[in-house]
Protein backbone atom coordinates (compact mmCIF):
# COMPACT_ATOMS: atom_id res chain seq x y z
CA UNK A 1 0.00 0.00 0.00
CA UNK A 2 1.59 3.28 -0.81
CA UNK A 3 1.43 5.68 2.18
CA UNK A 4 0.82 9.37 2.44
CA UNK A 5 1.43 11.39 5.30
CA UNK A 6 2.35 9.86 8.96
CA UNK A 7 -1.35 9.32 10.62
CA UNK A 8 -0.94 10.67 14.05
CA UNK A 9 -3.70 8.35 15.78
CA UNK A 10 -5.33 9.21 19.46
CA UNK A 11 -7.77 7.24 21.08
CA UNK A 12 -10.03 8.77 23.76
CA UNK A 13 -11.49 6.86 26.50
CA UNK A 14 -12.42 6.03 30.22
CA UNK A 15 -15.33 6.72 32.15
CA UNK A 16 -19.00 7.19 31.44
CA UNK A 17 -19.99 10.50 31.98
CA UNK A 18 -16.60 12.25 32.95
CA UNK A 19 -16.41 14.05 29.66
CA UNK A 20 -15.43 12.10 26.36
CA UNK A 21 -18.25 13.99 24.09
CA UNK A 22 -16.39 17.31 25.29
CA UNK A 23 -13.38 15.83 24.51
CA UNK A 24 -14.68 14.66 21.15
CA UNK A 25 -15.95 18.58 20.16
CA UNK A 26 -12.56 19.83 21.63
CA UNK A 27 -10.18 17.42 19.11
CA UNK A 28 -12.65 18.32 16.31
CA UNK A 29 -11.86 22.06 17.02
CA UNK A 30 -8.25 21.30 16.94
CA UNK A 31 -8.04 19.61 13.45
CA UNK A 32 -8.69 15.73 14.09
CA UNK A 33 -10.81 13.60 12.19
CA UNK A 34 -13.11 11.81 15.35
CA UNK A 35 -14.62 8.56 15.63
CA UNK A 36 -17.28 7.57 18.08
CA UNK A 37 -17.08 4.00 19.66
CA UNK A 38 -15.46 2.18 16.67
CA UNK A 39 -15.78 -1.42 16.88
CA UNK A 40 -11.72 -2.75 17.39
CA UNK A 41 -11.90 -4.74 14.80
CA UNK A 42 -12.16 -1.60 12.31
CA UNK A 43 -9.14 0.25 13.26
CA UNK A 44 -6.58 -1.18 11.05
CA UNK A 45 -8.94 -0.44 8.21
CA UNK A 46 -9.48 3.03 9.26
CA UNK A 47 -5.90 3.51 9.64
CA UNK A 48 -5.23 1.76 6.22
CA UNK A 49 -7.70 4.32 4.92
CA UNK A 50 -6.05 7.68 6.28
CA UNK A 51 -2.71 6.42 5.52
CA UNK A 52 -3.51 6.30 1.95
CA UNK A 53 -1.33 8.37 -0.83
CA UNK A 54 -3.50 12.05 -1.09
CA UNK A 55 -5.66 11.28 1.87
CA UNK A 56 -6.46 14.85 3.64
CA UNK A 57 -6.38 13.33 7.31
CA UNK A 58 -3.03 13.24 9.50
CA UNK A 59 -4.94 13.08 12.53
CA UNK A 60 -7.48 10.78 13.79
CA UNK A 61 -8.73 10.29 17.32
CA UNK A 62 -11.19 7.18 17.75
CA UNK A 63 -13.26 6.94 20.97
CA UNK A 64 -13.50 3.45 22.71
CA UNK A 65 -15.42 2.77 26.19
CA UNK A 66 -17.84 0.58 28.04
CA UNK A 67 -20.33 0.66 25.61
CA UNK A 68 -18.17 -1.76 23.30
CA UNK A 69 -17.17 -3.78 26.46
CA UNK A 70 -17.94 -7.27 24.57
CA UNK A 71 -15.53 -6.09 21.96
CA UNK A 72 -12.18 -5.35 25.09
CA UNK A 73 -9.72 -8.34 24.18
CA UNK A 74 -10.36 -7.26 20.29
CA UNK A 75 -9.30 -3.76 21.21
CA UNK A 76 -6.23 -4.46 22.93
CA UNK A 77 -5.18 -6.66 20.44
CA UNK A 78 -5.59 -3.99 18.06
CA UNK A 79 -3.66 -1.31 19.86
CA UNK A 80 -0.82 -3.73 19.93
CA UNK A 81 -1.24 -3.98 16.19
CA UNK A 82 -0.36 -0.59 15.55
CA UNK A 83 2.48 -0.44 18.13
CA UNK A 84 3.80 -3.33 15.85
CA UNK A 85 3.24 -1.27 12.36
CA UNK A 86 4.66 1.85 14.35
CA UNK A 87 1.79 3.71 14.45
CA UNK A 88 1.69 4.19 19.01
CA UNK A 89 -1.63 5.40 19.64
CA UNK A 90 -1.78 8.28 22.51
CA UNK A 91 -4.13 7.44 24.53
CA UNK A 92 -6.50 9.70 26.36
CA UNK A 93 -8.45 8.72 29.26
CA UNK A 94 -11.14 10.34 31.51
CA UNK A 95 -12.05 9.74 34.87
CA UNK A 96 -13.98 11.30 37.91
CA UNK A 97 -15.01 10.52 41.51
CA UNK A 98 -18.12 8.12 41.93
CA UNK A 99 -20.47 10.60 43.42
CA UNK A 100 -19.41 13.22 40.65
CA UNK A 101 -19.83 10.57 37.67
CA UNK A 102 -23.65 9.65 40.28
CA UNK A 103 -24.32 13.27 40.47
CA UNK A 104 -24.22 13.97 36.51
CA UNK A 105 -26.44 10.69 35.53
CA UNK A 106 -29.12 11.66 37.82
CA UNK A 107 -29.25 15.39 36.01
CA UNK A 108 -29.03 13.80 33.07
CA UNK A 109 -31.57 10.93 33.80
CA UNK A 110 -29.59 8.58 31.08
CA UNK A 111 -28.79 4.80 32.04
CA UNK A 112 -25.41 4.11 32.55
CA UNK A 113 -23.96 1.77 30.13
CA UNK A 114 -23.17 -1.19 32.39
CA UNK A 115 -25.32 -0.83 35.08
CA UNK A 116 -28.70 -2.07 33.19
CA UNK A 117 -30.84 -2.83 36.04
CA UNK A 118 -28.50 -1.97 38.62
CA UNK A 119 -27.84 0.86 40.54
CA UNK A 120 -25.54 3.75 39.13
CA UNK A 121 -22.68 3.29 41.28
CA UNK A 122 -22.59 -0.88 40.63
CA UNK A 123 -22.35 0.10 36.56
CA UNK A 124 -19.19 2.44 37.84
CA UNK A 125 -17.85 0.11 40.01
CA UNK A 126 -18.02 -2.52 36.83
CA UNK A 127 -16.89 0.11 33.90
CA UNK A 128 -13.63 0.79 36.07
CA UNK A 129 -12.94 -3.11 36.52
CA UNK A 130 -13.52 -3.50 32.70
CA UNK A 131 -11.21 -0.18 32.19
CA UNK A 132 -8.19 -0.48 34.11
CA UNK A 133 -5.98 -2.25 31.35
CA UNK A 134 -6.38 0.46 29.20
CA UNK A 135 -6.35 3.04 32.00
CA UNK A 136 -2.63 1.50 32.96
CA UNK A 137 -2.09 2.21 29.52
CA UNK A 138 -2.82 5.64 28.96
CA UNK A 139 -0.22 8.00 28.09
CA UNK A 140 -2.16 10.79 29.81
CA UNK A 141 -4.91 10.55 32.66
CA UNK A 142 -7.32 13.51 33.33
CA UNK A 143 -9.69 13.28 36.44
CA UNK A 144 -12.61 15.63 35.81
CA UNK A 145 -14.68 15.70 38.77
CA UNK A 146 -13.73 19.42 39.53
CA UNK A 147 -13.53 20.69 35.52
CA UNK A 148 -16.39 22.78 34.23
CA UNK A 149 -16.37 22.30 30.23
CA UNK A 150 -13.98 25.32 29.40
CA UNK A 151 -11.11 23.82 32.06
CA UNK A 152 -11.55 20.36 30.17
CA UNK A 153 -10.97 21.91 26.99
CA UNK A 154 -8.01 23.88 28.29
CA UNK A 155 -6.74 20.68 29.53
CA UNK A 156 -7.08 18.88 26.69
CA UNK A 157 -5.69 21.85 24.41
CA UNK A 158 -2.80 21.74 26.84
CA UNK A 159 -2.43 18.05 25.85
CA UNK A 160 -2.96 18.10 22.10
CA UNK A 161 0.45 20.89 22.70
CA UNK A 162 2.43 18.88 24.77
CA UNK A 163 1.93 15.92 21.85
CA UNK A 164 3.50 18.12 19.49
CA UNK A 165 7.12 19.21 21.32
CA UNK A 166 9.47 17.09 19.84
CA UNK A 167 12.59 17.83 22.36
CA UNK A 168 10.63 18.90 25.10
CA UNK A 169 8.50 18.29 27.86
CA UNK A 170 5.32 19.99 28.93
CA UNK A 171 5.10 20.76 33.14
CA UNK A 172 2.57 21.72 34.36
CA UNK A 173 2.91 23.61 38.09
CA UNK A 174 -0.48 22.69 39.48
CA UNK A 175 -1.00 24.00 42.95
CA UNK A 176 -3.81 22.21 45.53
CA UNK A 177 -4.65 22.28 49.15
CA UNK A 178 -3.89 19.21 51.11
CA UNK A 179 -7.51 20.13 52.92
CA UNK A 180 -9.18 18.95 49.67
CA UNK A 181 -7.14 15.85 49.04
CA UNK A 182 -4.05 15.01 46.41
CA UNK A 183 -4.35 15.49 42.87
CA UNK A 184 -5.01 12.43 41.07
CA UNK A 185 -3.06 13.80 38.05
CA UNK A 186 0.15 14.60 40.10
CA UNK A 187 3.25 12.82 38.63
CA UNK A 188 5.40 14.48 41.60
CA UNK A 189 4.42 16.18 44.85
CA UNK A 190 6.06 18.79 46.92
CA UNK A 191 5.16 19.92 50.40
CA UNK A 192 5.37 23.62 50.87
CA UNK A 193 3.80 23.94 54.19
CA UNK A 194 7.12 23.55 55.76
CA UNK A 195 6.79 27.72 54.94
CA UNK A 196 5.18 30.30 57.54
CA UNK A 197 1.05 29.84 56.75
CA UNK A 198 0.08 33.71 55.23
CA UNK A 199 -3.56 32.87 56.51
CA UNK A 200 -2.50 33.60 60.00
CA UNK A 201 -1.38 37.27 58.68
CA UNK A 202 -4.71 39.38 59.27
CA UNK A 203 -3.89 41.24 56.15
CA UNK A 204 -3.10 38.64 53.68
CA UNK A 205 -5.89 35.95 55.08
CA UNK A 206 -8.06 37.24 51.99
CA UNK A 207 -5.79 37.12 49.60
CA UNK A 208 -4.12 34.60 47.31
CA UNK A 209 -0.77 33.77 46.26
CA UNK A 210 -1.08 35.54 43.02
CA UNK A 211 -1.38 39.02 44.71
CA UNK A 212 2.36 40.45 44.96
CA UNK A 213 2.15 41.11 48.76
CA UNK A 214 1.37 37.26 49.50
CA UNK A 215 3.89 36.49 46.90
CA UNK A 216 6.56 38.59 48.72
CA UNK A 217 5.82 37.54 52.02
CA UNK A 218 6.29 33.63 51.03
CA UNK A 219 9.29 34.03 48.16
CA UNK A 220 11.34 36.60 50.58
CA UNK A 221 12.01 33.31 53.17
CA UNK A 222 15.90 32.03 52.86
CA UNK A 223 13.83 28.53 53.10
CA UNK A 224 11.95 29.55 49.91
CA UNK A 225 14.91 30.29 47.86
CA UNK A 226 16.82 27.03 48.68
CA UNK A 227 13.42 25.11 47.99
CA UNK A 228 12.94 26.72 44.47
CA UNK A 229 16.82 26.33 43.38
CA UNK A 230 16.54 22.89 44.12
CA UNK A 231 13.04 21.91 43.03
CA UNK A 232 14.06 24.36 39.47
CA UNK A 233 17.19 22.21 39.65
CA UNK A 234 15.98 18.55 40.09
CA UNK A 235 13.26 19.22 37.25
CA UNK A 236 15.84 20.82 34.57
CA UNK A 237 17.90 17.07 35.90
CA UNK A 238 14.88 14.95 35.16
CA UNK A 239 13.39 16.49 31.50
CA UNK A 240 15.54 15.30 29.34
CA UNK A 241 15.38 11.77 30.78
CA UNK A 242 11.70 12.41 30.36
CA UNK A 243 12.05 13.76 26.24
CA UNK A 244 14.16 10.35 25.78
CA UNK A 245 11.35 8.28 27.00
CA UNK A 246 8.75 10.16 24.68
CA UNK A 247 6.57 11.12 28.31
CA UNK A 248 5.86 14.73 26.76
CA UNK A 249 3.60 15.50 29.83
CA UNK A 250 4.25 16.16 33.52
CA UNK A 251 2.49 17.55 36.25
CA UNK A 252 4.45 18.66 39.80
CA UNK A 253 1.92 19.73 41.79
CA UNK A 254 2.77 21.70 45.34
CA UNK A 255 0.35 22.12 48.44
CA UNK A 256 -0.36 23.91 50.96
CA UNK A 257 -2.94 23.38 53.64
CA UNK A 258 -5.62 25.33 51.99
CA UNK A 259 -4.19 25.69 48.01
CA UNK A 260 -4.60 29.42 48.26
CA UNK A 261 -1.04 31.25 49.19
CA UNK A 262 1.40 29.03 49.60
CA UNK A 263 1.76 26.79 46.68
CA UNK A 264 0.19 29.19 44.66
CA UNK A 265 2.78 31.93 44.88
CA UNK A 266 5.72 28.87 44.67
CA UNK A 267 4.14 27.39 41.80
CA UNK A 268 4.24 30.74 39.43
CA UNK A 269 7.82 31.46 40.94
CA UNK A 270 9.01 28.19 40.12
CA UNK A 271 7.22 28.15 36.46
CA UNK A 272 8.83 31.61 35.75
CA UNK A 273 12.33 30.41 36.58
CA UNK A 274 12.09 27.60 34.63
CA UNK A 275 10.99 29.14 31.68
CA UNK A 276 14.97 30.03 29.71
CA UNK A 277 14.94 26.04 30.32
CA UNK A 278 15.10 24.87 26.57
CA UNK A 279 13.84 21.24 27.60
CA UNK A 280 10.42 22.49 28.88
CA UNK A 281 7.44 24.82 28.87
CA UNK A 282 5.56 25.72 31.63
CA UNK A 283 2.00 25.98 32.55
CA UNK A 284 0.31 26.32 35.71
CA UNK A 285 -2.77 25.83 36.95
CA UNK A 286 -4.63 26.66 40.57
CA UNK A 287 -6.99 24.18 41.55
CA UNK A 288 -8.18 25.58 44.79
CA UNK A 289 -7.13 29.33 44.94
CA UNK A 290 -10.53 29.75 44.72
CA UNK A 291 -11.92 27.72 47.42
CA UNK A 292 -12.53 28.85 51.10
CA UNK A 293 -14.13 26.18 52.43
Amino acid sequence: MTKGRELHLTVITGLSGAGKSQAVATFEDMGFFCIDNLPPQMLDRVVDLFSLEGSRVDRLAVVFDARGAQYFVELMAALDEMAERGIQPHIVFLEASDDALVARYQSTRRPHPTAHDRPVHTGIAEERRILAPLRERADVVIDTTSLNVHELRTRLQETLFADELADKVLITFLSFGFKFGLPIEADMVLDVRFLPNPHWVEELRPLTGLDPAVRDYVVARPESHGFIERAAALISYLAPAYVAEQKTQLVVALGCTGGRHRSVALAEVLAASLSKDSTVETRVRHRDVERTG
